[in-house]
C-alpha cells in the first residue's frame, strides 16, 4: 500500500479538517485531499466536496466536507436546509421562515439546536441562555449563493467540539472572491420574490466581496406571512506570503407573521383548513449585525489561526402553543424579547514533530465567548400586545475552552488521535425577582480519542469516544421561584455531561465511490433544559441513544452524483417506569438520496432529492406516533455562457404531510377548562414551482 508522506499529510490534517479550512477555495477538478497533501502552500488545498477522498485525513467516519457545487444544485425550501447535506441530519419548520428551524439527528430532537454545534467562519451560531430556546441556531440570515463550503463532524470524539457539541457540529464557510458579478432574480408561488447580487473586485492588495439580499413570500398559509427579509455582506481578504487575512461584516433584518402549529381536532371538524391557523397575530421580528477577523499562517512545519469576532442580535417572538388553556379570555400568547452582544475568539497553533519513533501533529487551541443580554424577557400578550411579565433579566455568560490534541503516526496502517478538552464557564442573572438572581461557575473537562487502522490504501476502520457537553440556561442555574406560579424551584445543573463511542468504517470501493459506515451510542446524564415557554426549569431524565448511520457518494461520469445517506436511531430515557422511557421527538428512521447533474460550463443541469422521515414517538409511553413524511425536490435548468435558468419544484408529489408534529394539551373556545390533548401539526408546504433567472457564476 503507498500512502503519501507522513508529514504531508499531517499538514492536511490541519488545512482541511481543522480551522485553517478557510484557504480552500472551490475548485471543480477531480483533485482530491490525498494529493492536495503532497503540497504545503496556501494554494494547494482545492477540496470540491463528498467526492473528495478523506483516507489519510479524517479521524472518525462521521466527518466530511461539502463544496459549494453539491449546495448550490439542491433544491431547498428554506436556507437552513444546506445543513441537510449532512448524513442524517434533518430540518423542519413549525412556525414561519422568519424563525429558526428545528434540527434532527442521531435520535435528538435538538429543538432549535441544542446538542448539535454550528459556527459560520468561527463565529458561534448557538445562543445560550436564549428567550426561546437554549441553543438556538437561527441560519435564516445565510446567503445561498455566497455559501463556499461546509465541514461537519459527528460525536463527542473532535477536541475543537465544546458546548452544544454532543452530537457532533457544522461550521459554513462563505466566499472569500468571486469569479465575477452575478445575479439572481428568484419568483414563485405564494407571492415568492427574491433578489440576490454580488460583486467582487480587486481593491489594493486585496480582494473586495460585497453581496446582498432581498426577500419576500406569504407562503400558501390562510394567513399571509408577510416575510421581508435584507441581508447583506462585504468581505476584504488579502494573503501576505505565507498569511491569510480576513475582514468580514453582515448584517440581517427579518419580520414575519406565523401560523406555528396547529390542532388536527380544529381540521378535522372544519373549524380551519389545513394551511390555518387559531391566533392570527404570532410572528416576530429579528436583525443580527456582525464583524469579524481573521488571521491564517501555514509555515513549513507550524499552523497558526486567529479569529475575533463581535454580534449584536435582536428578537422579538409572539407565540401561542395552548391558545385558551391558561388564560380563557385572552388567550395564552405570550412574547418572548432579548437583546445580545456576543464577543469572543478563538486561537489554534499546529506543530509537527517527531518523536518516539513517529511523527505526530500538535494542536493547542482556545476559544472563547461572552454573551451579555439586556434584557431576555417572557411577557404575556393578546394581540401582540403587553398584558404582564412573567420575568426580566439581565444576564451575563462567559464560557471558555481550551483543547489539545495529538494525531500521532506510528505505522503507515496505524494512527492515533488523543485529545483534552476543558470549559470554564460563568454565569451572572440579575432578575426582576431578587430571589431568582445570583452567580454560578462551573468546569468540565473532556477526554477524545480515535484510533484507525488501514487494512489497505483505499479503506479504514475507526474505534473513537470521548465526553462531551451542554450548557444550560443561565436563568435556570439560578432559579429558586417559578415565575410563573410562585412554587419552588429546582436549579439545573451548568453543564450536562454527554458520553459516547462510534466504530466506523470509510472506504472507496471503485474510484469516485465514496461510503462511509458508522454505529455510535450517546449518553446524556441529563436533558434539562429551561422552558422558554413557561420561564422555568423543567428536569428530565438521562437517556440513552444509539444508531447506525450509511453514507454513500458516487460519481460515475464528471457531470453525474449520487448520494444515498440512511439512519437509524434508537433514543430511550434511562431510569423509568418500563413503557415510558420514549423520547419524544426522537426520529428513529431517516432516508435522503438524491441524484445531480452538472455541466462543466455550458449545458443543462438538474437534481431529484427524495427525503424520508418515518414515524416517530410523540409522548413517552409510544402511544401517540408522528405519521412518516416522504418529500421529493426536483429542479432543472440550463447554463449558456454567464447565463442561467432554473425551474424548482417543491414537494413534487405534493404530499400532504407533516413538517413536524407535537402532543400535547390545548384548549379552543367552547371546550373544557382542562384542555384536550392532541397531536399539533405544522403542514408541509404543497407542491410550488420557482422560476430563477441568473446571471454570472456565484
Amino acid at each position: 500500500m503507498s500512502r503519501p508522506a507522513s508529514h504531508a499529510i499531517g499538514l492536511t490534517a490541519l488545512v482541511a479538517f481543522s480551522a485553517t479550512t478557510a484557504f480552500a477555495q472551490r475548485d471543480t477538478s477531480t483533485t482530491t485531499a490525498r494529493d492536495t497533501a503532497k503540497a504545503r502552500s496556501l494554494t494547494v488545498v482545492q477540496v470540491p466536496g463528498r467526492a473528495d477522498d478523506l483516507i489519510g485525513v479524517a479521524s472518525t467516519a462521521s466527518q466530511g466536507h461539502i463544496g459549494s457545487a453539491e449546495l448550490r444544485l439542491r433544491p431547498i425550501t428554506r436556507e437552513g436546509e444546506l445543513l441537510e447535506t449532512v448524513p442524517g441530519l434533518i430540518v423542519t419548520q413549525h412556525s414561519s421562515d422568519g424563525k429558526a428551524n428545528q434540527y434532527f439527528i442521531r435520535g435528538f430532537n435538538l429543538d432549535h439546536g441544542t446538542d448539535f454545534q454550528t459556527r459560520l467562519e468561527g463565529m458561534p451560531l448557538n445562543s445560550p441562555t436564549h428567550a426561546h430556546g437554549q441553543g438556538y441556531t437561527d441560519l435564516n440570515f445565510l446567503i445561498p449563493e455566497l455559501v463556499d463550503y461546509l465541514d461537519y463532524r459527528l460525536g463527542v470524539s473532535h477536541p475543537e467540539l465544546g458546548d452544544f457539541g454532543s452530537a457532533g457540529g457544522a461550521e459554513f464557510h462563505l466566499k472569500s472572491k468571486l469569479d465575477g458579478p452575478f445575479a439572481t432574480v428568484e419568483a414563485g408561488e405564494n407571492a415568492l420574490a427574491r433578489v440576490a447580487l454580488g460583486t467582487a473586485k480587486r481593491v489594493g492588495h486585496g480582494d473586495l466581496l460585497l453581496g446582498g439580499e432581498l426577500k419576500s413570500y406569504s407562503g400558501p398559509w390562510v394567513l399571509d406571512e408577510a416575510l421581508r427579509k435584507l441581508s447583506g455582506l462585504a468581505r476584504y481578504s488579502w494573503q501576505q506570503n505565507a498569511s491569510r487575512f480576513s475582514l468580514l461584516g453582515m448584517a440581517y433584518h427579518n419580520t414575519w407573521n406565523a401560523s406555528d402549529q396547529i390542532p388536527e381536532r380544529a381540521v378535522e371538524n372544519g373549524a380551519i383548513g389545513r394551511f390555518g391557523y387559531i391566533d392570527g397575530t404570532d410572528g416576530g421580528n429579528t436583525e443580527r449585525y456582525s464583524l469579524s477577523g481573521s488571521w491564517y499562517h501555514i509555515g513549513a512545519r507550524t499552523s497558526q489561526s486567529v479569529q475575533v469576532f463581535g454580534v449584536y442580535s435582536d428578537l422579538s417572538l409572539f407565540s401561542n402553543f395552548t391558545y385558551f388553556l391558561d388564560n380563557p379570555t385572552q388567550g395564552d400568547q405570550f412574547n418572548q424579547r432579548e437583546k445580545r452582544l456576543m464577543i469572543g475568539a478563538n486561537a489554534s497553533h499546529a506543530t509537527l514533530l517527531q518523536a518516539v519513533g513517529a511523527e505526530h501533529t500538535l494542536t493547542v487551541g482556545m476559544q472563547s465567548r461572552a454573551d451579555f443580554l439586556s434584557p431576555v424577557g417572557l411577557y404575556r400578550t393578546e394581540r401582540r400586545e403587553r398584558l404582564s411579565t412573567v420575568r426580566e433579566d439581565q444576564v451575563s455568560e462567559t464560557g471558555t475552552g481550551g483543547y489539545i490534541e495529538a494525531e500521532s503516526r506510528w505505522r503507515p496502517w496505524l494512527r492515533t488521535t488523543l485529545g483534552m478538552r476543558g470549559d470554564v464557564y460563568a454565569f451572572d442573572v440579575t432578575s426582576d425577582r431578587a430571589e431568582n438572581s445570583g452567580r454560578r461557575t462551573a468546569a468540565i473537562a473532556s477526554p477524545k480519542a480515535s484510533l484507525v487502522f488501514a487494512p489497505t490504501a483505499t479503506t479504514e476502520l475507526y474505534l473513537s469516544g470521548g465526553l462531551g457537553f451542554h450548557s444550560n440556561d443561565a436563568r435556570g442555574t439560578t432559579i429558586t421561584v417559578d415565575p410563573a406560579t410562585g412554587d419552588p424551584a429546582q436549579r439545573v445543573n451548568p453543564l450536562v455531561r454527554s458520553r459516547g463511542a462510534e466504530i466506523g468504517l470509510r472506504a472507496n470501493p471503485v474510484a469516485d465511490w465514496r461510503t462511509t459506515l458508522a454505529l455510535w451510542a450517546l449518553n446524556l446524564d441529563s436533558e434539562l433544559l429551561f422552558v422558554g415557554d413557561g420561564g422555568t426549569t423543567e428536569p428530565s431524565d438521562r437517556s440513552r441513544r444509539s444508531g447506525v448511520t450509511l453514507a454513500n457518494f458516487y460519481r460515475p461520469v464528471p457531470q453525474l452524483s449520487l448520494d444515498a445517506d440512511v439512519s437509524f436511531a434508537h433514543a430511550r430515557l434511562a431510569g423509568v417506569q418500563p413503557g415510558a422511557d420514549h423520547v419524544p421527538g426522537a426520529l428513529e428512521n431517516v432516508l435522503a438520496a438524491g441524484a445531480t447533474w452538472a455541466p462543466r460550463k455550458t449545458g443543462p443541469f438538474g437534481a431529484l432529492r427524495v427525503r424520508h422521515v418515518g414515524s416517530y414517538p410523540l409522548v413517552e409511553d409510544n402511544s401517540v406516533r408522528a405519521t412518516a413524511t416522504t418529500l421529493v425536490n426536483a429542479s432543472a435548468g440550463y447554463q449558456l455562457g454567464g447565463m442561467r435558468v432554473e425551474a424548482s419544484m417543491l414537494n413534487l408529489l405534493n404530499a400532504r404531510v407533516s413538517d413536524i408534529q407535537y402532543a400535547y394539551a390545548s384548549r379552543l373556545p367552547g371546550e373544557a377548562a382542562s384542555g384536550t390533548t392532541d397531536v399539533h401539526f405544522h403542514p408541509v408546504e404543497p407542491r410550488q414551482l420557482r422560476i430563477s433567472l441568473g446571471w454570472g457564476t456565484p
